[in-house]
């Protein structure tokens, strides 16, 4: 679909619907809550405008990486009229065929990918947001173990100060905090 540019004060609206949750789900971590963001029709639309203007044409298939990148990387997917790849944690694929072990803010994890992901696929990675990286890094080591060509990240927001822009210094962000 073609688009023209979102307005700066269409972001700045939509980045002020994110609410932070001192304290969750640990204390000493603010949780992000882009519910609602999401829940804003408006918002919403010109958000995912803005997430894949720069990628249009680039890419087969848009990955999504479990649980919050899913909404958002199927609704990137319909936008650009391509496929959606579910990125997952570990136990619900009924037959992975790869997957990575990774850190996170506050634990560790595993991502599985299903054979869907084919190699030489055209890929562009999406989650919500950019924290410590370790989610991205998985889903990039995920892509390149599959064969597939990783043709850009991009999440709608990144928290600075937490080092994930140096594991991943490509991701494109559509907000900072």
């Amino acid at each position: 679909m073609q688009h023209s540019p979102v307005s700066t004060a269409e972001l700045d609206r939509a980045l002020s619907l994110i609410r932070s949750v001192p304290d969750y789900p640990e204390p000493g971590v603010t949780f992000r809550d882009i519910t609602p963001l999401l829940a804003d029709r408006r918002a919403f639309t010109s958000c995912m405008a803005a997430l894949i203007e720069p990628y249009a044409g680039e890419f087969d298939v848009v990955a999504g990486i479990e649980a919050r990148g899913f909404i958002l990387a199927g609704a990137l997917a319909v936008e650009a009229n391509r496929g959606f790849i579910p990125l997952r944690k570990k136990g619900k694929l009924p037959q992975p065929v790869a997957s990575v072990n990774y850190n996170l803010e506050y634990g560790t994890e595993t991502m599985e990918v299903s054979a869907d992901l084919a190699p030489g696929m055209k890929v562009l990675l999406v989650d919500d947001i950019l924290a410590t990286g370790g989610s991205l890094r998985a889903g990039m080591d995920l892509i390149q173990a599959r064969g597939a060509e990783l043709v850009g990240i991009t999440v709608l927001l990144e928290l600075a100060g937490l080092g994930g822009r140096e594991i991943i210094p490509d991701a494109k962000a559509l907000f900072r905090l």
